[in-house]
């Protein structure tokens, strides 16, 4: 078992799916987990994730070591395609999974956190979010919209966590991506440019270590 003490930390998962409820660590390695989370995930699912929640769905997937579970201090929307709100086109805005949902921009997430838990409320964020929406077509059948979005999902979308997040990190506080082996090695069926934007994302969490850990927003 993992021994790292967290006590009075506050962690932030951002992810897609279930992926994001499991991403900081297999909650089975923890004797206890110390840390509050706070999930931000994707509006379309976030009604599914909710009611699977509520039902005791994941349960199992949330067991602690010591027979708890794993629960989470806030559940938030995020869309990471969308810097700030008024970069949300109105046919999304509109859309039934999105229209109740406020704010769901990067920047509306920061503006939910500084709302409920003020200035450096933060010790971790954990980037979980990738979304090719060609990961099913070989590179040499990828458009060029696809690739971009990939690129734009997976890999963009954790330098402007850090750009509107980064102020909210506490001292000593980290960022954490998460990658995957076709960022360095070909992974047959793993297309549509989401190797690259694992590569992509490995790069940018290099360049962006070193400057916010230089401007000491965080490391």
């Amino acid at each position: 078992m993992l021994n790292i003490d967290l006590t009075g930390k506050r962690a932030l998962v951002a992810g897609w799916l279930m992926t994001a409820a499991s991403a900081l660590l297999s909650p089975r390695r923890w004797p206890r987990l110390a840390a509050t989370i706070c999930l931000a995930t994707w509006p379309p699912v976030l009604g599914i994730f909710r009611s699977l929640l509520e039902r005791g769905k994941l349960d199992e997937s949330l067991r602690l070591a010591d027979g708890s579970k794993l629960a989470f201090e806030r559940i938030w929307p995020m869309d990471a395609d969308f810097d700030s709100d008024a970069d949300v086109p109105s046919a999304v805005r509109e859309h039934r999974r999105y229209r109740d949902c406020g704010d769901f921009s990067i920047a509306g997430l920061t503006d939910r956190l500084r709302a409920d838990f003020g200035e450096s409320c933060l010790d971790i964020v954990v980037h979980s979010l990738a979304n090719g929406p060609e990961v099913k077509k070989p590179l040499l059948e990828t458009s060029r919209k696809g690739y971009l979005a990939a690129v734009e999902r997976g890999s963009f979308s954790f330098a402007s966590m850090v750009q509107r997040l980064g102020p909210l990190v506490r001292p000593g506080g980290s960022f954490l991506a998460l990658s995957y082996l076709a960022s360095q090695r070909v992974v047959p069926g793993y297309g549509g440019g989401m190797a690259s934007a694992k590569a992509a994302l490995e790069s940018d969490a290099r360049v962006l270590a070193f400057e916010a850990g230089a401007s000491g927003d965080c490391v």
